[in-house]
């Protein structure tokens, strides 16, 4: 039998895993409740993927993600109540409440930020890449995008450049079948994204995505490379998102296939939780975990609820360096 203190990652990755499921359900019900407002984008079904990419990184290595954005600064270890208050607009928003669900930030744990752009990201982590390596820094940058940008030129520039410069990123493609609406196979030429690589003259890894451990070895594969100067690598989890492209719209925009069913039998959690047991960790201590996680949950949304929407004149800080001047008529009808 497997002490449980012999698996203290393990139970990490569970308790990253379950913090993103969570959340996520919150995060829905409320926001078909209208808490939460503008579009949703979840990431359940997905979190083998961030959780075992964030956990091949160190705390300060850089970390960039895209619309589906609630998963990655969970999966790097942000806190739950900033995350929380930011999806309703509140002041104490890990970004005061600008940014809301698609554009969430926390640059103390290396999330560089989100952003709804589809593919902006890849530029943003050749950024942080190029920055970390002029810097003689042993700082890598992960970015994650999805299968419907990894069509965008944004990324395959980004591609190209950390190939030519040999920088430290790792390009994580989430190819959860299905963008937006149109499936993988009609919108991405090739059976793999990953196959890409090639053109570019690095590596190109095909993981399964709903395998935390397996996500996180070939990531850390990866990070190993580009911290020793060798360069970046592509690598695309197979994975599943269980919600629309956008819960709660009111209309199905995710044409399910035949397969459905056998995606949702290969919850990425259930199948971490039976390897835990597989190894001799009590149930019991996963059950702590889960009840953990939803005090959690209740105790982020309790402190977004009872926080303060900003105030007006806050929308004219952070534009530039210095606070823009606001409008005397603007000021007359405070």
């Amino acid at each position: 039998m497997t002490a449980v203190g012999d698996n203290d990652r393990g139970l990490e990755k569970y308790l990253r895993m379950q913090r993103i499921r969570q959340f996520e359900n919150k995060a829905e019900a409320i926001h078909a409740q209208g808490e939460i407002p503008g579009a949703l984008h979840t990431y359940a079904g997905m979190e083998a993927s961030g959780v075992g990419a964030c956990m091949a990184l160190r705390d300060d290595d850089y970390m960039v993600g895209n619309h589906r954005s609630h998963g990655h600064p969970i999966a790097k270890g942000a806190m739950l109540r900033p995350l929380m208050a930011e999806l309703l607009g509140k002041t104490t928003g890990i970004c005061k409440g600008k940014g809301g669900s698609m554009h969430l930030s926390d640059f103390s744990m290396g999330s560089l930020g989100e952003t709804s752009i589809v593919g902006s990201g890849g530029p943003v982590a050749v950024g942080a890449a190029l920055g970390a390596q002029m810097q003689g820094l042993d700082r890598v940058a992960l970015c994650f995008f999805g299968d419907g940008a990894s069509s965008e030129g944004a990324i395959h520039e980004a591609l190209n450049l950390a190939a030519v410069w040999q920088l430290p990123a790792i390009f994580v493609c989430e190819n959860n079948r299905f963008g937006m609406s149109t499936p993988t196979s009609a919108g991405v030429a090739g059976e793999n994204v990953a196959d890409r690589a090639h053109g570019y003259g690095i590596p190109g890894v095909m993981v399964d995505g709903q395998d935390v451990d397996a996500v996180e070895i070939a990531v850390r594969e990866a990070v190993d490379r580009a911290r020793s100067g060798k360069g970046p690598t592509l690598i695309e989890t197979k994975t599943y998102r269980y919600g629309d492209h956008a819960v709660n719209m009111g209309r199905e925009l995710t044409p399910r296939g035949p397969d459905h069913e056998d995606w949702l039998a290969r919850d990425p959690i259930v199948l971490h939780r039976l390897r835990l047991l597989e190894q001799g960790v009590p149930p019991a201590a996963l059950d702590v975990i889960e009840a953990q996680v939803a005090e959690e949950v209740d105790d982020a949304l309790s402190f977004a609820r009872e926080s303060a929407y900003p105030a007006f004149e806050e929308a004219f800080d952070h534009v530039f360096v210095d606070r823009l001047p606001i409008p005397e008529d603007v000021l007359a009808h405070a």
